[in-house]
């Protein structure tokens, strides 16, 4: 078992310097969390209708000890895409966050 955080060190370093000379195209915005705690549900949130832009809806946000409310905000539209919002998804025993991000419209 002392093995354990040395290979774990070991693989977060060589994961960075990885990480450091990727491309430009190969780089996450985001990176997924696995949580062992279901988010609260939802907060409402008064939206109004912009021109132009997009609502963004707020999510809960895993700070490494609880879940803080992230409150939702307006974005300029991206002609020929789709906002996805920020979601948490159950995968087996945790839940993992998934961020908001555009998806091109076919």
């Amino acid at each position: 078992m002392a093995m354990r955080p040395l290979m774990v060190a070991a693989a977060m370093g060589l994961a960075a310097m990885m990480g450091a000379h990727a491309p430009q195209a190969q780089a996450r915005a985001y990176v997924d969390v696995d949580v062992r705690v279901a988010p609260p549900p939802p907060r409402y949130e008064r939206v109004r209708v912009r021109p132009g832009y997009v609502w963004t809806p707020g999510y809960w946000r895993w700070n490494g000890r609880r879940h803080v409310w992230i409150g939702g905000s307006y974005v300029v539209a991206r002609p020929g895409y789709a906002y996805t919002a920020p979601r948490w998804v159950s995968n087996g025993p945790a839940w993992r966050f998934h961020a908001g991000r555009w998806v091109r419209r076919y």
